[in-house]
């Protein structure tokens, strides 16, 4: 099946600022799994599994490999499946065998941790896979495809689960880390909007900015774009981060 690659009429410098429009197949690849929100968002699982009062090293090995393959391989190829975003040559048939596969991956590694976990940590797979797929193919009438539902998915719902699967239930502390994933995933849906509409939409910008001292500053599509991919990419390096930081003090106590 030949890919419909979207044509991006406002992609200049390419549809993300890791995506540079290249259409080579390593350059593709590396667009799809969208590395800084990726690291982001498996941050989330690392913080999760070591906000508890003891850590299994390898139950937090096996949360990251999960949602790596739920949520960096699968949900990212439907994503671009649905509506070619990102504007890349991979095949509908590629996307389609990654997400299955990686899905697939996900799920078989979440129903051994039903066997080791309990039925309840059942619920938890059921709910990433509901969301790897309502939330990428847009469901429901997209109902659960909005700023809310991607704080709650990509935000709370990794430090939940991975938090569950280390203590087998979830304390005061988990659910609050939860809530302030999600509140950084809601600003970070703030930042990223904008910054997808001005790259893959907007074909220029026209407009001036007069300062108190008569200094005038010219708005044009870099001038909007710079600030928001800047705080991005901050955003994604402290979250990390964290992350690294909490592995760290758990090797050091």
């Amino acid at each position: 099946m030949e890919p419909k690659r979207k044509d991006l009429v406002g992609a200049k410098d390419g549809p993300a600022y890791y995506a540079d429009g290249k259409h080579t197949l390593w350059r593709d690849i590396r667009a799809v799994l969208h590395p800084p929100y990726t690291a982001w968002h498996l941050s989330y699982v690392v913080m999760g599994s070591l906000i508890g009062p003891t850590v299994n090293w390898s139950y937090l090995g096996a949360t990251v490999l999960a949602f790596f393959l739920a949520v960096g391989v699968a949900a990212h190829s439907l994503d671009e499946l649905k509506g070619r975003p990102l504007g890349t040559s991979l095949s509908s048939h590629i996307l389609i065998m990654a997400s299955v596969i990686g899905l697939a991956g996900a799920v078989t590694i979440g129903i051994i941790g039903v066997y080791k976990l309990g039925p309840f940590f059942a619920l938890f797979v059921i709910i990433g896979t509901v969301l790897v797929v309502a939330y990428n193919l847009e469901l429901f009438g997209g109902r659960i495809h909005t700023d809310l539902g991607f704080a709650l998915a990509w935000g709370a719902f990794p430090v939940l689960a991975a938090a569950f699967a280390q203590e087998r239930s979830l304390r005061a502390p988990a659910i609050a880390l939860a809530l302030g994933a999600a509140l950084l995933s809601a600003a970070q849906r703030s930042l990223s909007n904008p910054a997808r509409l001005i790259r893959r939409q907007v074909v220029s910008v026209e407009g001036r900015i007069v300062l108190a001292d008569g200094i005038v500053q010219i708005l044009d599509r870099s001038a909007l774009l710079a600030p928001l991919e800047k705080a991005l990419r901050f955003m994604s390096w402290a979250t990390i981060a964290f992350a690294i930081t909490l592995i760290l003090f758990r090797l050091t106590i």
